[in-house]
């Protein structure tokens, strides 16, 4: 198993209806990614859908991602892409038992934002996610 040092909570900067396929489609095809950017995403609807084994390494955030796990909610922005919190209460919901699940897993690693690490000039996840998952 890795030595995950980080649980990073993302948002796909997309309207929430944006599928899966569509996303994964953008990894391949413009970005050139041979893996997911994410390990699981959650729809609007609460479902978690896992893209890759958390054995494996994601592109979530890039220079870092060996020691990662990146989860990601579809949205986190309005119809203009302003950077919003928008998750939905199912979103929040499957988020906060994935990361309560991910942190037993690895209960030395860090929860935080994606805009928590040096470096990076994004909103992404558009929350504080690093106070609001203090006390997993």
């Amino acid at each position: 198993m890795r030595n995950i040092t980080h649980i990073v909570v993302h948002c796909s900067a997309t309207p929430q209806t944006t599928t899966i396929e569509s996303i994964k489609s953008y990894w391949k095809n413009v970005r050139g990614w041979k893996s997911p950017g994410y390990h699981f995403i959650i729809k609007a609807n609460g479902e978690v859908v896992q893209l890759l084994d958390i054995g494996s390494v994601s592109n979530g955030v890039g220079g870092r991602n060996s020691t990662l796990i990146n989860i990601c909610y579809l949205g986190g922005v309005n119809a203009s892409k302003v950077p919003i919190d928008n998750r939905t209460p199912q979103q929040k919901a499957s988020l906060l038992t994935l990361l309560g699940e991910m942190k037993r897993k690895f209960p030395r690693a860090i929860i935080q934002g994606h805009r928590d690490f040096p470096g990076v000039a994004k909103a992404c996840p558009s929350f504080n996610a690093k106070a609001e998952y203090a006390n997993l």
